[in-house]
């Protein structure tokens, strides 16, 4: 076998098919897009999951694509390794943690986790724990405080929005 008998497999290539070339070429005037409509307009078609406008499936159902949780709260993160450097005795709080930059936001509730090591004994406040945390700062003779979260609801229409039941009793307080 030489060079000049190479010959690519039968049906590896294949002519493409020219489009709009005429009314003999049985791809004329439409070019195989049908009449009128978005999809025979150039350009890209509505993405996959459109229904004409209808509120689509996979924002319907929030178990699928696409839903997202309005409840959900994101904490700060740090772990029981990065407490191991504090003195023994000292008071761990999320303003001291911010001060000391431990963590970033103090808009955001924070969550101590029980990756890495203590053996200093720490009275840590926190919104959160993990179960883990909780053992390991308590086994090195520390105390865990849990402290409340209140996440503040606002009202959709941007001010107070005294109404319902007990309305006098909340615009009084």
């Amino acid at each position: 076998m030489k060079l000049h008998d190479l010959k690519p497999a039968e049906g590896a290539n294949k002519k493409s098919k020219r489009l709009g070339r005429g009314a003999g070429s049985g791809k004329g005037k439409t070019g195989g897009k049908g009449m009128m409509g978005q999809k025979s307009r150039s350009g890209s078609n509505p993405y996959r999951t459109f229904e004409g406008g209808q509120n689509r499936l996979v924002k319907r159902m929030p178990y699928k694509r696409g839903f997202t949780n309005i409840f959900r709260v994101d904490y700060e993160v740090l772990n029981v390794g990065d407490l191991a450097e504090w003195p023994a005795g000292v008071e761990v709080t999320p303003e001291s943690l911010l001060e000391a930059r431990a963590v970033r936001r103090k808009t955001m509730p924070v969550k101590i986790l029980g990756d890495g090591e203590i053996s200093v004994a720490l009275t840590v406040k926190a919104h959160k724990f993990s179960t883990s945390a909780r053992q390991k700062i308590e086994a090195a003779g520390g105390t865990v405080v849990e402290l409340p979260w209140v996440v503040e609801r606002h009202s959709r229409s941007r001010g107070p929005n005294f109404g319902g039941r007990n309305a006098k009793k909340k615009a009084q307080a």
